[in-house]
């Protein structure tokens, strides 16, 4: 026991220690060149070092740790009020929502930045909360609830904001750099401004830990005369205000908020005081030591890397590390009750699903503008040349939906948790890294190469992660952090691969947003020969997936093969990610919410949820790639961007309109 102390203060003291020297190395040297009259004494405004680090430098210096400890906070806050290690400002939507007000707000209404940009930001905060807690409401609150519903809303804000910026990049162009992270300062300003909200909203946090520690009793808590809405509303608005603040302050840097409060906690602190100091600690050193360690990079190669992506770089290797440290708390249970509903015949959803998917499939091959922008329907010689394009595309998009939101399904069954996909556990970035390796080594890598290499990513990030959770068992809180956490430091290293400007590493834009461009006869061919060999597959692989339904422990009671089942299972979802992933990128969440949708329309078994799902994902992809192709004609929009769009609100309203339980 004191050696498992000791390992962990020494985790923390190595952090600690890291931020120190990168600090030391960056700015040491300077400090001492310029002396402490020219660094404290009257200022000589042609004496560029002095006025460089007196208002950029060290301005930036003290913007890092304030920004990273509010964030930490933050997090800390989300956890403990929701009971969910996985809830922070980016998994519940809180910072999409406040970067699309702004964004919003550059595009239509200026001025209200003129009267505040923090409250521009705050609003767009507490509007997207306020759809997430609406949305679990309809589910009691339950943990898995409201996660599910912030994932949702910040994926479709985030996918909003992408497509404003895609529509008016001339006009929104800085918040490309602004949506990663930015702590570039020109004057102390900034941090003026932030630091006494940072330190009001720290002073509430610490009067609210006594009442958020008693809040833990339940019921007990209420007989004690506590008011428990209050504390709960309490703390979520400070949580919320924080991260608003640091959004409006440096943009978006989404990793903290979730991996702070997870690495105090493994690194001991159980108790809510502890873990309310620590956090905002483990904050501050990561976000310090990433902005110094960028400023080092930057000097040496002139390299410039948004800070909010190489934190993830840095902060979720971390975390990946420490995981095993934390309590396995299983989810699995609350899922499932929060989540499931009355049973309902499959012919029910199969037949207007199997209707829409071809009305669609139709109208994208037969529908279009012409050269004047005008709707038109092309048929005989005036569809014969535009064939060539809109059926590889149309074909290769449906399949794409259709594999994906298979994932999805095998996925959170295996996990059995709804918060299980392709996209938050990693297995899509992971197919975009092994892209990557494959756009860099080889000089003109073909279709099968790209697609070879694209499995061997995805299954690998699989393998990763199996690996980080094999103690624990697939279930449990472990497995989605480790997948988050793993997911957060691919895409980390794709958005650093595509700022060097390298021309190969900026093919993954294109492919990052879930674009069809460059769909064509031989890759749809790829994709649907994959689909139909996965086909025969399904039946068998479904009554496996069944048995697994009450439990692995159980399942091995009764003579089921469950490592084999798993992996086989977990390959077939890595390969057809893999292959879905090259037409319509990372960010396409139909892995997330077909499944959602067939499950809230009632579908329960794994076959025809399997069935149901892919339909849907087939359905959501065709339709978003028609709307791609278009809605802003002569100019396109990625597939992957519109699929999320058009998703989101449908599983919202799928949520909604369910019974309340």
């Amino acid at each position: 026991m004191v050696s498992e102390t000791l390992r962990r203060r020494g985790w923390g003291l190595l952090l600690l220690a890291a931020t120190l020297l990168a600090v030391v190395a960056n700015l040491g040297p300077d400090i001492a060149g310029l002396g402490t009259d020219r660094l404290f004494g009257a200022l000589d405004a042609q004496d560029i070092d002095a006025v460089l680090m007196r208002f950029s430098l060290l301005p930036r210096l003290a913007m890092a740790p304030l920004c990273g400890g509010a964030l930490g906070l933050a997090g800390a806050l989300f956890q403990q009020v929701l009971r969910n290690p996985l809830a922070s400002p980016s998994t519940l939507g809180i910072e999409a929502g406040a970067g699309l007000a702004i964004a919003l707000a550059i595009l239509y209404q200026p001025a209200l930045l003129g009267w505040g940009r923090d409250a521009v930001a705050l609003g767009g905060a507490a509007f997207a909360s306020g759809i997430v807690f609406f949305l679990a409401a309809r589910f009691g609150f339950r943990p898995l609830a409201v996660i599910l519903g912030g994932l949702i809303v910040g994926f479709y804000l985030s996918a909003l904001s992408s497509t404003l910026i895609l529509l008016n990049d001339f006009r929104l162009s800085a918040l490309f750099i602004w949506g990663s992270g930015s702590l570039s300062q020109q004057d102390w300003r900034p941090f003026l401004e932030l630091l006494p909200r940072v330190g009001c909203c720290a002073i509430l946090a610490a009067l609210l830990v006594r009442p958020m520690t008693v809040l833990q009793l339940d019921e007990a808590a209420r007989g004690l005369g506590l008011r428990i809405v209050a504390v709960r509303a309490g703390a979520l608005g400070l949580a919320i205000a924080l991260t608003a603040f640091t959004v409006s302050a440096v943009g978006i840097v989404g990793f903290l908020g979730l991996a702070a409060p997870a690495i105090a906690r493994a690194l001991g602190a159980r108790k809510l005081r502890t873990r309310m100091l620590l956090a905002p600690l483990v904050g501050a050193c990561l976000l310090t030591l990433t902005d110094q360690s960028l400023q080092l990079l930057t000097a040496a190669t002139g390299l410039f890397l948004p800070a909010g992506a190489v934190t993830a770089v840095l902060g979720a290797p971390i975390l990946f590390l420490l995981i095993r440290q934390l309590p396995a708390v299983p989810v699995a249970a609350a899922g499932q009750a929060a989540l499931d509903l009355a049973r309902r015949p499959a012919i029910r959803v199969f037949v207007p699903v199997a209707l829409l998917l071809a009305a669609l499939s139709l109208i994208a091959v037969f529908a279009g503008r012409d050269g004047h922008g005008r709707w038109v329907l092309d048929f005989g010689e005036e569809l014969q040349p535009l064939l060539v394009w809109r059926l590889p595309r149309t074909l290769a998009s449906g399949i794409a939906g259709a594999l994906l939101a298979l994932a999805g399904v095998i996925l959170q069954r295996l996990l059995r948790n709804p918060m299980a996909s392709p996209e938050v556990l990693g297995v899509n970035a992971g197919a975009g890294f092994g892209l990557l390796v494959a756009l860099i080594c080889l000089s003109a890598p073909g279709h099968i190469a790209l697609t070879g290499a694209a499995t061997a990513g995805a299954v690998g990030a699989l393998g990763i992660l199996l690996l980080a959770v094999r103690k624990a068992g697939l279930s449990g809180n472990r497995t989605l952090l480790a997948g988050v956490a793993l997911a957060t430091f691919l895409l980390a290293l794709l958005s650093v691969a595509t700022a060097t400007g390298d021309p190969r590493a900026m093919h993954l834009l294109t492919w990052m947003a879930g674009s069809t461009y460059h769909a064509d006869g031989t890759s749809a061919a790829i994709m649907f020969g994959a689909f139909v060999l996965t086909l025969p597959l399904l039946p068998l692989l479904a009554r496996q997936i069944e048995q697994l339904s009450a439990g692995p422990a159980l399942a091995m009671a009764t003579g089921a093969q469950v490592r084999r089942i798993q992996f086989a299972a977990l390959l077939l979802a890595g390969v057809v990610t893999a292959v879905a992933s090259l037409t319509v990128g990372a960010l396409s969440f139909v892995g997330l919410i077909a499944p959602q949708i067939v499950r809230q329309a009632g579908i329960q078994r794994c076959l025809p949820h399997m069935a149901g799902a892919m339909l849907t994902g087939a359905a959501l992809l065709v339709a978003a790639d028609f709307l791609g192709r278009t809605i802003h004609f002569p100019w396109q929009l990625p597939a992957g961007l519109l699929s999320a769009l058009i998703g989101g609100p449908v599983l919202a309203l799928v949520l909604m309109l369910r019974p309340r339980r």
